[in-house]
């Protein structure tokens, strides 16, 4: 099962790691997202490869941005 790791910035609370979760889990083929608040990085598990840009849309959507 593929996995990639991102890095957020802006997340600050329980509720930011979990709106990212949220946005993410909603691509389709996404099997499991793990938040690291502290960090801000967060581990994304699928079926199969996803695209960079659908889990970048989905962070933005959420309100964040994808560290580059």
């Amino acid at each position: 099962m593929p996995s990639t790791t991102y890095t957020v910035t802006g997340m600050t609370c329980g509720h930011c790691a979990a709106a990212v979760k949220s946005e993410i889990g909603k691509i389709d083929g996404v099997t499991g997202v793990d938040v690291d608040l502290e960090s801000g990085a967060v581990r994304v598990e699928s079926s199969a490869a996803l695209s960079d840009d659908a889990v970048l849309a989905a962070v933005d959507e959420a309100g964040y941005e994808v560290a580059r």
